[in-house]
């Protein structure tokens, strides 16, 4: 049996995690990573680890495993939230549970597991791993519901060689089950909320804690405005000015806002949702459009910069002039779509089957064959 360290972070998935571990013989220690220093930021009264923290040594303590808590919240600064900042700042939507996943949960946490002479960690993704011949594959997990292989999107063949994901095969209620036969703390608890690492805290709180509110013009740009007779390329987008619309509205920084958002604005008087369709952090203008079949809510393709791509095992990687077909998604439960990817100088042009709506630069694009994670990338 192998030794595993579980990444006890206090909900129930991982704490069932734990427990069948345990059951299947593992030596199991159960680790807390405390991600956040409090005294940072003042946003909340609510200290959402501190519970978490406890309930997590509760489940170690019921499951009879050693429990240790690391601090982790000065990586997790440097890598994910100063780049989450930065990434806001420009106007882009990055995904901080990607980047978690990444940068600390299989990577920092890793390192510090593997010095307790661990021969996995685990945690409490749904999401399964296949080894073939030496390769390690990512695939969905069971439950279509809660399949997460998205938020693992950038992991790479060492990290999944290492990692377990104990309740990849069940689903939810079948995890809940498990927890509430064995009398876990966390048995019904709910699923954690806002943001991954600080808890129940809006994004425009926590970013005004760095970014400053700076009022600004919203325009509605018409489902007729004349330019949308242009026809555009797959990476290609329409590009306003605010002589393209009506000011119809003030806003307190373009920055607070990404592309798809239709709560927010508090603009009233439209038969049909305002969506947001496009915002400039350069003249700090967020454009509008009525009805989320507004056209330029939709994309044909987008493109993913040479540096910014990701092969989970990179000799799946395309050649440059090569393409293939690919299912895809560009956000965390959407509905598999088909794309074609066709590898260039400057990265890949993944050219979508039908358009599709709200593509966010700074958020990533992953692709699968069948159940099967293959790749990701930042969309530019």
């Amino acid at each position: 049996m192998a030794k595993v360290v579980v990444g006890l972070s206090g909900g129930v998935d991982s704490s069932v995690a734990a427990y069948l571990l345990k059951k299947q013989g593992h030596e199991v220690i159960g680790v807390f990573m405390k991600n956040w220093h409090d005294t940072e930021f003042t946003i909340s009264d609510d200290c959402p680890w501190e519970e978490d923290s406890k309930d997590a040594l509760l489940v170690a303590d019921k499951l009879g495993i050693p429990f240790h808590t690391i601090d982790l919240s000065d990586e997790y600064y440097d890598r994910i939230v100063a780049y989450m900042f930065s990434e806001y700042e420009k106007g882009r939507t990055p995904n901080p549970d990607i980047l978690c996943n990444r940068e600390i949960k299989f990577d920092t946490f890793l390192k510090y597991a593997e010095k307790l002479g661990a021969d996995y960690v685990a945690t409490g993704h749904y999401c399964r791993k296949w080894e073939d011949n030496g390769v390690f594959s990512l695939l969905a997990g069971k439950d279509p519901n809660k399949d997460q292989s998205y938020f693992l999107c950038q992991i790479n063949q060492y990290q999944l060689s290492k990692a377990l994901f104990p309740i990849g095969e069940l689903e939810k209620s079948e995890v809940r089950k498990i927890a509430k036969e064995q009398d876990l703390v966390t048995a019904e608890k709910r699923d954690s909320q806002g943001l991954c690492f600080i808890g129940k805290v809006k994004l425009p709180d926590f970013l005004k804690q760095r970014l400053n509110e700076k009022k600004g013009n919203v325009i509605e740009i018409k489902s007729y405005w004349e330019g949308f007779s242009r026809e555009l390329k797959a990476d290609e987008e329409y590009v306003f000015t605010e002589s393209d619309g009506k000011t119809i509205g003030q806003h307190n920084g373009a920055h607070f806002y990404t592309i798809g958002q239709r709560k927010g604005l508090n603009i009233g008087g439209y038969k049909e949702p305002l969506f947001i369709i496009q915002t400039n952090t350069e003249t700090n203008s967020v454009y509008v459009g009525e009805s989320e079949k507004h056209p330029a809510l939709y994309r044909k393709g987008l493109l993913i910069a040479a540096e910014n791509e990701h092969w989970v095992n990179p000799d799946e990687a395309l050649e440059i002039g090569e393409t293939k077909h690919y299912q895809c998604r560009i956000r965390y439960r959407q509905t598999l779509f088909g794309a074609t990817l066709q590898k260039m100088e400057k990265g890949l042009l993944i050219e979508f089957d039908q358009p599709e709506k709200a593509v966010a630069k700074g958020q990533f694009a992953a692709w699968y064959l069948g159940d099967r994670l293959v790749g990701s990338g930042v969309i530019e």
